[in-house]
């Protein structure tokens, strides 16, 4: 059984336009969740699919020269991108991560492909489902034959988020969802705004650059409500919004 990590990106962010190639700590942001990706067990090769937009040849030639695989599709399309990369390099299993989160724990992508591991019946395996982790720590899988069948079914915003059609629309499915406690769901180191980027620099100057996994990170945050407020007022969009 092979798994492949998808890493969505691009460089059009209306909020923070260019955030996956933004620095942090000496590297840009891309590369922290490649480097997530890369070091996790059970993931057998990593790709990113950005879009055909001119906008993200930049972001192209950075994942070359690292030498990442990468697909290009549609700008609007995501779930179009993700095809391409399991056509193009097949797999049973796709883990999808989005490259506005670098502080991805390693060893929660290992756990969500190991639980699929154990049991390939499983549709969809995330850490999503009931959430309970920060948000920016967020791991997907979905079997490739569920992808593709998203593929027919899947329209509008639910095309842009790939797997939303599942958790929306649940019935007749075999989803996992993988908790943790206690619960952070209420915290945020993902990348949207100045106002993140602020927050998740001052996180990697305080841990050294290093891969933090995600209780230390629970524990640094919970012990500094001043660092948290950084960002506490960043919403984030609603499905339907894109």
């Amino acid at each position: 059984m092979r798994v492949l990590a998808v890493v969505q990106a691009r460089m059009s962010s209306s909020r923070l336009p260019g955030k996956v190639l933004r620095d942090l700590g000496g590297a840009p942001v891309l590369d922290w969740v490649l480097r997530a990706a890369e070091t996790a067990t059970g993931v057998d090769g990593t790709v990113v699919a950005t879009s055909t937009d001119p906008s993200d040849d930049v972001l192209v030639d950075h994942a070359r020269q690292r030498g990442v695989e990468v697909v290009r599709g549609s700008h609007q399309d995501v779930l179009g991108r993700f095809l391409l990369a399991v056509q193009a390099h097949p797999c049973d299993a796709v883990i999808r991560l989005t490259a506005d989160c670098p502080l991805l724990d390693p060893a929660l992508i290992s756990l969500v492909a190991a639980a699929w591991r154990s049991d390939p019946g499983w549709e969809y395996v995330a850490t999503t489902l009931h959430r309970s982790l920060p948000r920016g720590l967020d791991v997907e899988l979905v079997r490739r034959d569920v992808l593709e069948q998203l593929d027919v079914d899947a329209h509008a915003h639910h095309r842009l988020h790939v797997t939303s059609l599942l958790y929306t629309h649940p019935q007749g499915r075999r989803l996992l969802g993988l908790s943790v406690s206690p619960d952070a769901a209420d915290l945020r180191v993902t990348l949207d705004t100045a106002e993140d980027l602020d927050l998740l620099t001052e996180l990697v100057q305080r841990t050294g650059n290093r891969v933090v996994g995600w209780g230390e990170l629970v524990a640094l945050l919970r012990a500094d409500p001043a660092l948290v407020a950084r960002n506490a007022g960043v919403g984030q969009k609603p499905l339907t919004a894109g």
